[in-house]
């Protein structure tokens, strides 16, 4: 029943656009503040609530937990292709902080790594 999955996501879009919406008009920028964020978290919040149980369980439960485990890389990967251009946008300095950055965190996957099986060693038995 991925059908109550699509409904629940498309229930907390509209609700965290129009709220997006209205807080562009209270701030006065003419642009969304927040709305796919939002949305996300009444996504979260939904799915999780007692009000929702019997959605979340069985095969309705299995198209929102579907839904709620999409949405959030989609929502990264929208946020991604707006920095990318406005970085573009924004000369050659942004574009290097973005590289730099990214070169950064790769570079610290394998000391994260690290520390990650250290920490995990140390609670075997004594």
């Amino acid at each position: 029943m991925l059908v109550y999955g699509v409904a629940l996501l498309s229930a907390c879009l509209i609700a965290g656009m129009l709220i997006g919406e209205a807080l562009g008009v209270l701030l006065g920028v003419e642009a969304n503040v927040g709305g796919v964020g939002i949305a996300m978290l009444f996504l979260v919040l939904a799915s999780n609530s007692q009000r929702f149980k019997n959605l979340t369980q069985g095969a309705a439960g299995d198209g929102i937990k579907f839904w709620s485990a999409m949405y959030i890389p989609i929502v990264v990967a929208m946020a991604a292709s707006q920095n990318v251009a406005a970085a573009v946008d924004g000369g050659v300095l942004a574009i290097l902080a973005g590289v730099l950055a990214v070169v950064v965190s790769f570079a610290l996957v394998p000391v994260l790594a690290r520390i990650g099986k250290s920490g995990s060693d140390e609670g075997g038995a004594a």
